[in-house]
């Protein structure tokens, strides 16, 4: 029986061609920059997000906290969403390794933040109130369906950050998904943010690491940063060169996760039970909710499991599925025959 793993696009493995990468890899010390792979990976990330500088580093989590303590001093604060993945799912770190409050605020069923709560949330220059330093967005937003936040939109929230003094990194794990999906350039999504940082282990389907990228000034301070974290891996290129495989190839196929997303989504939503949103279905992440007569959350779960199809129950009756690399239109119409002879 084949699983189809749909936990995360984070269970994707490396292709042959990243494998043969890997073996063929030119490797050097990384902490010196000796790396000609390492260098070369942050090179092509900088160019396609039209950034000065990049800088390598194990996960998407410690991204997002070396960029936050690069903009942030101890005490500063950043906005954030109050379903923002460096909230939620990052281990506090934020405040418990670099000290720096969040203020954190609703975000809207399409991953937004309001722009007047940002701008509210903007702190006064007064001696009781942390500094306000940071606005951090999602783009696409987990655990908002994966909708893909639009160039207006990020202009609009850096226009109130400049005219505040306030920097924004963008936390774009799946950065090339909302690219796809809106039919634009990772570059221009990005374009007058500080710092972006992205994930080579989701839909780019490398085994590890993630980019993030800025001006030469801001990627200095967060190689020390980094090295302070734990984060200089020395001859990290034999994770590189899968990554540049990743950006040179398989960011044109997360399409196909997006089109496989809507074959499951389109052929479960009208089963009784099920209750799905096709409208919030923009790329590769679904969510639905089950009230189902006759099975529960756990016999729904491990009959699925009994079928080889994994995924998971974020809270009681609410589920997600991720597509990935790992699953092809047939894998996706499979797993709407089996949701069809479970909740029949």
């Amino acid at each position: 029986m084949k699983k189809i793993d749909l936990r995360s696009d984070t269970v994707t493995l490396p292709s042959t061609d990243m494998l043969d990468a890997i073996v063929n890899a030119e490797l050097g010390d990384d902490v010196f920059q000796e790396d000609l792979t390492v260098n070369k990976l942050e090179e092509l990330a900088a160019k396609i997000t039209n950034k000065d500088s990049a800088l390598f580093v194990p996960s998407g989590t410690m991204a997002n906290l070396v960029a936050i303590i690069t903009h942030c001093n101890r005490g500063d604060e950043v906005i954030l969403g109050d379903q923002a993945h460096t909230f939620l799912y990052e281990a506090g770190n934020i405040s418990s390794f670099g000290g720096v409050h969040s203020r954190q605020i609703q975000n809207q069923e399409d991953g937004t933040l309001l722009l007047d709560d940002i701008k509210d949330s903007i702190r006064k220059n007064d001696i009781h109130f942390p500094i306000t330093k940071l606005i951090c967005l999602e783009n696409t937003h987990n655990r908002c369906s994966g909708m893909p936040l639009t160039i207006g939109y990020m202009d609009e929230v850096v226009e109130i950050a400049k005219n505040n003094s306030i920097s924004v990194h963008v936390d774009g794990a799946r950065i090339f998904n909302a690219a796809i999906a809106l039919n634009v350039a990772v570059k221009d999504l990005v374009k007058d943010v500080d710092s972006v940082s992205f994930c080579l282990s989701k839909g780019l389907s490398a085994p590890a690491g993630s980019l993030i990228c800025g001006s030469n000034k801001f990627i200095d301070d967060a190689r020390r940063n980094r090295k302070a974290l734990g984060g200089g891996m020395r001859q990290s290129g034999v994770l590189a060169a899968a990554g540049i495989i990743a950006l040179d190839t398989f960011k044109n196929r997360i399409t196909d996760d997006h089109h496989n997303a809507r074959i499951i989504a389109e052929g479960i939503s009208d089963l009784n039970g099920i209750n799905i949103n096709l409208d919030r279905i923009k790329t590769n992440i679904i969510y639905f909710q089950l009230n189902h007569s006759d099975i529960g959350s756990i016999q729904f779960l491990d009959k699925m499991k009994e079928s080889g199809i994994h995924f998971f129950e974020i809270s009681s009756n609410n589920y997600r599925l991720v597509t990935n690399s790992g699953i092809s239109s047939e894998d996706a119409e499979a797993v709407v025959s089996e949701f069809q002879n479970v909740l029949s």
